[in-house]
């Protein structure tokens, strides 16, 4: 692959030194799993910051804030009958095995290692997420 991705990780700063090192490895591919089969595609970590992590759920809502670096912001969008869009058994999706909800972001932005990004209006997916190893 002649593109590598840059990467950088943001533990939650309530994370204590051994939790936040295990974030580390799971996230670097280290321990297997999803992580492990993206990890080939990753060139460059910028870098690893404990910082303030704010996400919320609220009906077909979702948000992601930290603080001074990044703001993400997704909404569902509505099916027939008020339900969600979905999609299912798509090949390496971020959650695999569940059930992946289609939305729309209402905003983006991240500002840190000299990167600047900004929009809105892009497609986006949430599903359920619980990593177990």
């Amino acid at each position: 692959m002649k593109t590598k991705w840059e990467v950088a990780l943001y533990t939650d700063r309530r994370a204590d030194p051994e939790q936040t090192t295990a974030l580390q490895k799971i996230f670097g591919g280290q321990v297997g799993g999803a992580p492990a089969a993206l990890a080939p595609l990753i060139g460059k970590v910028l870098g690893a910051r404990s910082v303030e992590i704010d996400y919320k759920a609220e009906g077909k809502k979702r948000s992601l804030s930290i603080p001074n670096i990044a703001k993400s912001e997704i909404q569902g969008l509505v099916g027939q009958d008020g339900a969600d869009v979905t999609v299912n058994k798509i090949p390496m999706t971020a959650v695999p095995g569940e059930v992946t909800v289609v939305g729309k972001s209402t905003g983006v932005s991240y500002h840190d290692f000299g990167m600047n990004w900004q929009f809105s209006e892009r497609n986006g997916f949430y599903s359920p997420f619980n990593y177990n190893g």
